[in-house]
């Protein structure tokens, strides 16, 4: 699809990104092995919590498949142009690209309740920049952890921060940085609680 997006293309790519996002691969893997991944850990119906509750194989496979619902639907709305190009959906982008995001977090095969949004993050900045993003936010999570050793929660945000600084530095303040912005927000709330816990005992 190229030139200006219309009402239209926007509402189908939103709705199919945020329905892509919404589908809980972790939480249905466990189901198939007689496990409930919210039983576990924090009860996140996320990867973290099938590798404790049903094995790393369950555990990575929905990892893989929460990457991919966020990959996939942004890429197609993108194809076949990539960051910085993908602004032509101008500031509409964010919506485009948080969709699989918001999903994952306030999934309706789950009641609203979904996950904490990292594999679909980690999809979603694929589909939009390929590996230039996820290798900033991989490697500050990767810092964040194991250098300075903060909570997991904590590595998330910090990791989510420095890669939205990344953005507005190389794709300027623009759809992308905004997005990023959005994403940080997304996952400042679904960690609120650990961060607030954290903060408390400081």
């Amino acid at each position: 699809m190229h030139g200006q997006p219309t009402a239209v293309a926007t509402a189908l790519w939103t709705t199919a990104g945020f329905l892509s996002g919404s589908l809980m691969f972790s939480y249905w893997l466990g189901l198939l092995v007689g496990k409930d991944v919210r039983s576990v850990g924090d009860g996140n119906p996320g990867a973290a919590n099938a590798i404790k509750a049903a094995g790393p194989a369950i555990g990575l496979a929905g990892g893989f498949l929460d990457f991919l619902k966020g990959a996939v639907p942004v890429a197609l709305a993108t194809w076949p142009l990539s960051a910085p190009e993908a602004s032509r959906w101008g500031w509409l982008l964010p919506l485009i690209a948080m969709a699989p995001v918001l999903g994952h977090i306030f999934s309706p095969w789950l009641a609203g309740r979904g996950g904490k949004g990292i594999a679909v993050t980690f999809g979603v900045w694929t589909g939009l920049t390929a590996w230039q993003v996820p290798c900033v936010l991989g490697g500050t999570c990767a810092a964040a952890k194991f250098l300075l050793r903060l909570p997991d929660a904590w590595v998330v945000v910090s990791a989510m921060a420095a890669t939205t600084l990344f953005v507005g530095l190389r794709f300027g303040a623009g759809p992308l940085l905004a997005a990023a912005m959005a994403n940080l927000a997304l996952l400042m709330f679904t960690h609120r609680r650990e961060l607030r816990a954290r903060r408390s005992t400081a």
